[in-house]
This record gives C-alpha cells, structure tokens and sequence, in this order.
C-alpha cells in the first residue's frame, strides 16, 4: 500500500517479468505525494525555503511513475489500482492523475475507487473488496 505500491509500480515499470501489479492508495509523483500529504508534512517543512515542489519534482524525476506510463502500458501487464476518496496521505486528484495518463497511454488499468481514508482503507469493510480483487488478480 502507498508508498509500497509505488515502489512496486517503479518495480513493474521496470522489469518486463512482472505480469500483474496491485497498486494500493498510490500516485506517480512522488514529489507531490510528499508535498501535500499529511503523513509528510515534517518533510515539506525541512525542504520549505530551499526548493519548492516544481524543483523538487525535477529532481525527483526518475521516481516519478507517470514517466513510466508506457511501461506499464505495456500489453501483458495487468494493473489493479485503487484509490480513496477521503485519502489525505495520497490525496485521490493525484491518484486520478496517474490512472488518467496511464489511459491516455493505452492501458486499461482495474480501478476502485472507495469512500474511505488512507488508514481506513485497511479496516473493514473498507478493505474487503481491494482484497478479494487482488486475490483475483494475483490468482489468475
């Protein structure tokens, strides 16, 4: 989940043996998940006044999922992603944003989109579903 997930896209992007990736509350840019995020705000602060998330985005490019979007476009990749609505660790328009281009690249990732938060993603009910799905998905 989060910040598992996102290494586990850089993971799928990046090795063409992986067939299927589940990508729990994540988005591309890891950058803007610190900038705004709630969980983060202790690094926002020491960055604050030496480099601003424009800047901070530049060097973190090569981390940044959403240039890996042809990768995980690729044909015989699988993607799960689910996302939440109430999330103020991974807010959900930065989740929106990586399904978004993942699409616009030609991949037709299996979304879920829930009416939780980050944390109360693991608790039931919340997490029933997400996990049965990737149950699904890793089983087949």
């Amino acid at each position: 989940m989060s910040l598992g997930s996102w290494v586990a896209g850089l993971v799928a992007a990046n090795d063409p043996a992986v067939k299927k990736a589940a990508l729990l509350l994540t988005a591309g840019s890891l950058a803007d998940m610190v900038w705004t995020g709630r969980a983060t705000e202790h690094i926002r602060a020491s960055l604050a006044g030496q480099i601003d998330v424009t800047q901070l985005n530049r060097a973190w490019s090569l981390l940044n999922l959403e240039n890996y979007v042809g990768q995980l476009a690729r044909p015989g990749l699988e993607l799960q992603i689910v996302l939440a609505r109430r999330d103020t660790v991974v807010l959900p328009h930065l989740s929106e944003r990586l399904v978004a281009k993942l699409r616009q690249a030609g991949a037709k990732p299996d979304v879920l989109e829930l009416n939780c938060g980050h944390y109360s993603f693991a608790l039931p009910p919340y997490i029933l579903r997400p996990g049965l799905r990737t149950l699904r998905l890793l089983a087949g």
